[in-house]
């Protein structure tokens, strides 16, 4: 487990399996990522099956958050598509359960997968990709010191309209600065 103030990631569950289904269904939250399709409980069964082939450097992290003396499951996380060579990976957040929605969780969590990238793994590079609509999440990154690499222009299709997806990254330099409190 990764412990923060606040926060702490933990691998995923078969029991978590569930609440990850029934967060897809919401279509809010499905807005944020690329599933444009409500998920079912045995594709979610084979993705977890999949995923735990993985190199378990990419194994996606379930994100709780301590309520009272309570750790309740929130969302997901995690780093993934490493390239060893250049030290990199990509990566991704979702906190399905909206009750958690601004309140900074998605911040934290964030930070702590960076120090967990350069601190742990000695990555150099971490990128993400976020729909140009979801300007909360963009904000949160450009505060963490994220900046935009790039867009696929209307690379997404949803509700109607293609969206551009914005690439963004930091490196372990421009962290480790961010840290110091000198970025």
């Amino acid at each position: 487990m990764i412990f923060g103030e606040r926060i702490r990631l933990r691998a995923v569950e078969r029991e978590d399996l569930p609440r990850f289904v029934e967060w897809f269904q919401d279509p809010e939250v499905r807005a944020g990522i690329s599933l444009f399709m409500p998920m079912s409980l045995v594709e979610e069964e084979q993705w977890y099956e999949e995923m735990l082939k993985q190199d378990p450097i990419e194994h996606t992290l379930s994100i709780d958050v301590h309520q009272g003396e309570e750790w309740t499951h929130i969302g997901g996380c995690g780093l993934f598509d490493f390239e060893p060579q250049s030290r990199r990976m990509e990566l991704g957040i979702i906190i399905g359960e909206r009750s958690s929605w601004d309140q900074g969780f998605g911040t934290d969590v964030v930070r702590m997968l960076l120090r967990h990238a350069f601190e742990t793994l000695n990555l150099n590079r971490v990128a993400l990709r976020v729909f140009e609509t979801n300007l909360r999440a963009i904000q949160v990154y450009k505060k963490i010191g994220f900046i935009e690499d790039g867009r696929l222009r209307q690379d997404h299709f949803i509700d109607g309209q293609y969206i551009d997806v914005v690439i963004m990254s930091i490196l372990c330099a421009e962290w480790k600065s961010i840290e110091k409190g000198e970025g």
